[in-house]
């Protein structure tokens, strides 16, 4: 799943991936870079984890995209965008998106 920022400029809020498959179709509610939990890419600040919205002005867009694949992708580290990007390619079975939006008050 890849949670996206394209009016600034594409910055990445969350990476998370190898989700294991579950009948509830859910993620763990509080889920974090703990033991447990699955693995992350880096965020727009180079660290994993979920990075929240806080567009410096105006009104924000917020790109979740969930991907259903053939596999899992087994990467180690803390894998940018584009190199998870790239380990998708050609495994994708399904995804969809949801676009929420933000505005300081």
């Amino acid at each position: 799943m890849t949670v996206i920022d394209p009016d600034a400029g594409g910055f990445v809020h969350w990476l998370v991936y190898d989700i294991a498959a579950a009948t509830a179709g859910s993620l763990a509610e509080n889920v974090g870079i703990a033991a447990g939990s699955p693995p992350q890419g880096a965020n727009g600040r180079g660290k994993a984890g979920y990075t929240g919205p806080c567009p410096p002005s105006g009104t924000h867009h917020y790109v979740f995209t969930l991907y259903a694949l053939d596999r899992t992708l087994g990467l180690t580290g803390t894998p940018s965008h584009a190199a998870i990007e790239a380990a998708i390619k050609g495994h994708v079975l399904a995804m969809t998106t949801l676009t929420g939006t933000y505005k300081r008050s």
